[in-house]
């Protein structure tokens, strides 16, 4: 099946629309107040839109989670910082579908992260950085090729156009979904609609198992 692509950080009511009318498969909208792309006005994410959103936290309470879920009419919510898997396992008995993110480098054990699988829809896995997020870099990729276990990834972390044939000629065991950001980016934000529609093309083409 074709790749899924996921546009994070978005906050601009008419950039949402445009972005959305590309056919992407998730939006993400960052309710992280430390963030360039924090979601402080409330009509951000109100209007219909065809992508999936998916709400991210960082150390949030369980229940900031769940009232932004309902406001917000989330489908997923991101978990972006240390959140534990009794955590994870208590918002999913509570309905909500999880995506719970990790920040890799070279010495990532994967085997760590098996007590999140019964609790989460999905991983995603972002470089580490100084920051819980979009830090624009990439991690060494070729770690991914160790990946064994069953729950299906989004891959986040300095990703650009030249990065879709790199990773085709890497088939990644897990791979889901395209998380991008701020390579894409006109302002924090702010989508490029060119650069997002020429990456939807080049994925088009790029399939998952």
């Amino acid at each position: 099946m074709p790749m899924k692509i996921k546009v994070c950080g978005m906050r601009d009511p008419s950039n949402i629309k445009s972005i959305d009318a590309l056919g992407i498969d998730f939006m993400g909208f960052i309710f992280y107040n430390k963030s360039p792309r924090f979601t402080n006005y409330s009509s951000d994410h109100k209007s219909p839109i065809k992508a999936q959103k998916i709400g991210v936290f960082v150390n949030s309470s369980q229940e900031e989670i769940l009232t932004k879920v309902v406001e917000h009419q989330l489908r997923y919510v991101q978990l972006h910082g240390s959140e534990s898997s009794e955590f994870c396992a208590q918002l999913s008995q509570k309905g909500v579908a999880i995506v719970k993110a990790f920040q890799v480098d070279n010495f990532f054990d994967f085997e760590l992260i098996k007590a999140y699988e019964s609790v989460c829809s999905y991983f995603l896995f972002d470089a580490k950085g100084k920051h819980y997020g979009g830090n624009g870099i990439q991690f060494n990729w070729q770690i991914l090729k160790n990946y064994r276990l069953d729950t299906p990834y989004f891959l986040s972390g300095g990703i650009d156009l030249e990065s879709i044939e790199k990773l085709k000629n890497m088939h990644l065991p897990g791979l889901y979904a395209i998380d991008i950001n701020s390579k894409f980016e006109i302002d924090p934000g702010m989508k490029n609609i060119e650069l997002v529609k020429l990456l939807t093309q080049k994925l088009s083409t790029l399939k998952y198992h």
